[in-house]
């Protein structure tokens, strides 16, 4: 069965802020094996998202009806398509999920992204950081934000993320914003 992954449906249902990412601001990144060095270094922007849909797997039953968990494709293409602006802006991007590795490398090479998903099936990251989840067909998934850190110091977090396709330039926008003052 083939699905549109890259579309939006009108009428999704808007996250609402339930004040679980205010304790981020001002964190500190945790020392992960799978997190780059560059991301205690230098800029990054590292959007979470819940999971990359494959084209060839039935629909997620109620997933639409779930604030926030629809638009992962939609989220990580348009950070894609920025991808260049944001490396001009001395930024790099991640993408973290807590789905299978196996679909995220899947996700990887068919949507051609310039930049690495990281894994986070253990939940190492999410539980450091104290990370928003919801549950999923038994599947723990962590809820869709973006945090901008610098030196491994979080500056800045997009929580609840609405429309995800709309974050990258949320991002960019702040980053110019922050960047004149």
């Amino acid at each position: 069965m083939i699905k549109d992954l890259h579309t939006l449906p009108a009428n999704l249902p808007i996250p609402l802020d339930d004040g679980a990412c205010n304790h981020l601001l001002g964190s500190v990144l945790p020392a992960l094996s799978f997190i780059p060095g560059s991301a205690y270094t230098n800029t990054v922007a590292i959007y979470f998202y819940p999971m990359l849909g494959r084209p060839d797997s039935p629909p997620l039953v109620g997933w639409n009806d779930i604030p926030g968990a629809r638009g992962c494709t939609p989220q990580t293409c348009a950070f894609r398509d920025s991808y260049a602006e944001l490396k001009q802006m001395g930024v790099e991007v991640f993408g973290v999920s807590a789905q299978p590795l196996e679909d995220q490398q899947e996700a990887h090479a068919r949507l051609r992204l310039p930049f690495a998903l990281l894994h986070d099936s253990e939940l190492a990251l999410t539980r450091a950081l104290k990370l928003p989840t919801f549950e999923y067909g038994g599947l723990r998934l962590i809820k869709r934000l973006t945090i901008i850190a610098t030196g491994g110091i979080i500056r800045k977090v997009f929580y609840p993320v609405f429309p995800p396709d709309e974050n990258a330039r949320e991002v960019i926008a702040w980053l110019r914003e922050s960047s004149e003052e």
